[in-house]
């Protein structure tokens, strides 16, 4: 079903569209007003590439400014001018104009032409939807209409066997594979202590071993370290009474650690460091603590799809694997819902799962 907004539309669909430096300003206004000062980075940098994109898809549409309260008419023109159907003929379709999609694209606020995954149709309508509230409008992404239209096509989506994607779990075959092709060179070092830390202090998130800093981190005794974690993702939600900040890193992983800060001679400021023909450089953004996860992984001929969540993921899976009990493993990884730990867990196959062996003697 096709909806048309009463708006005017351009006469030539992209002609209008923005380009980035002119929306730079815009969004950087937006965001100040959107998010609080505690806000994480990450949070902040997704909220202005949502605002950007919904000013840029709004003028190439349109040909007019973005401005709030939105019209209903106009979100319900966004989500089925990105999210993919099937038509009546049985053909895969969506109905942003083929001029629009490569106007957005060679603006730079789309990556490439074609239709958005539902998981990313759903955040940039949820940005809008903040924005709304934080400026007192009315919202028009909490309309019946739009979260109808959302829900079937979820339910669509799931019909036609899609499923979200997630990140391969890296267990402990997966780490051990990786830590064997880490040497004794500083960049070996280095991951080899990255890997270490993420995977055993609960299966960090990359922005967290991004964040990790030495005045955070303590010796215990001469064979572990305590890694006080300060600024967590359940934390900046505001989620503190019943959170343990305090991380153990033992065994191996201290090892790990104290070889890389004593080999690196880092004594404050970021842990995990950029290497610059080997002279250590300022600390590693969580984009390329995600892509030495995904180098490791190469490396060590593993197949699956890794990523900087890979290590949270597996970290969760062979806790689960090894009979570690759930509170235990919310206290490392600062999940407060079980359903969300148990999201992560990926047993790596049914047959791997204790509860198919109940017949057996």
């Amino acid at each position: 079903m096709k909806y048309y907004p009463a708006l005017p539309a351009l006469a030539q669909p992209g002609a209008g569209v923005v380009l980035p430096a002119q929306l730079a300003q815009q969004a950087a206004d937006a965001v100040r007003e959107l998010l609080a000062e505690a806000a994480a980075a990450n949070t902040t940098r997704s909220y202005a590439t949502a605002l950007r994109y919904w000013a840029g898809w709004y003028a190439a549409r349109y040909g007019i400014e973005l401005t709030m309260p939105v019209p209903e008419a106009a979100v319900l023109q966004f989500v089925v001018d990105h999210v993919v159907r099937r038509n009546s003929d049985g053909e895969l379709t969506w109905e942003l104009p083929q001029a629009v999609d490569a106007a957005l694209v060679d603006a730079g606020l789309k990556a490439k032409p074609g239709p958005w995954t539902l998981a990313t149709v759903r955040h940039r309508v949820a940005v809008l939807s903040t924005a709304h509230r934080l400026k007192q409008q009315p919202n028009p992404c909490e309309q019946p209409a739009i979260r109808n239209v959302l829900s079937r096509a979820a339910r669509a989506s799931v019909k036609r066997g899609e499923r979200p994607r997630k990140k391969t779990a890296i267990t402990l075959a997966e780490l051990e594979a990786m830590l064997a092709t880490c040497d004794d060179s500083l960049e070996g070092l280095r991951d080899r202590a990255l890997l270490c830390f993420g995977f055993a202090s609960g299966g960090r998130r990359r922005s967290e071993i991004a964040a990790a800093d030495l005045r955070d981190l303590r010796r215990i005794g001469g064979t572990g370290y305590i890694y006080r974690l300060e600024h967590s993702k359940t934390q900046q939600a505001g989620v503190t009474a019943s959170s343990t900040p305090d991380k153990p890193v033992l065994d191996r992983a201290a090892l790990a650690l104290k070889d890389w800060l004593e080999a690196s001679g880092l004594t404050e400021g970021a842990i995990f460091r950029r290497l610059w023909k080997h002279r250590v450089g300022p600390a590693l953004s969580p984009a390329a603590v995600g892509e030495i996860v995904q180098r490791r992984a190469r490396l060590a001929g593993l197949e699956g799809d890794f990523g900087g969540h890979s290590l949270r993921s597996g970290f969760v899976t062979e806790a689960s694997r090894q009979g570690v009990a759930l509170p235990a493993i919310m206290q490392l990884t600062e999940h407060r819902s079980v359903s969300s730990v148990i999201g992560y867990f990926q047993t790596g196959g049914a047959t791997a799962n204790p509860a198919a062996r109940l017949l057996e003697d």
